[in-house]
């Protein structure tokens, strides 16, 4: 294995369907701007309610991408 650098973004992705969903919209739009994505970490889940039910999730991603040479 070579060896890689990465970067670290911090993302917050929503959605109204869960916290996959979530996880996916905010990696869907990492995916539009950043190259060499390689891996992503949950940190943080939360989430809006309105009329004491769940109207939206919010999950904190780590994402990490390689660095080009």
């Amino acid at each position: 294995m070579s060896e890689h650098v990465y970067k670290i973004v911090e993302l917050v992705g929503s959605s109204s369907q869960g916290t996959d969903k979530a996880v996916q919209n905010a990696v869907t739009r990492a995916a539009k701007t950043l190259r060499n994505l390689d891996w992503f970490e949950v940190i943080e889940t939360r989430g809006h309610l309105e009329n004491g039910k769940i109207a939206h999730w919010q999950v904190k991603i780590k994402i990490g991408f390689r660095m080009e040479a």
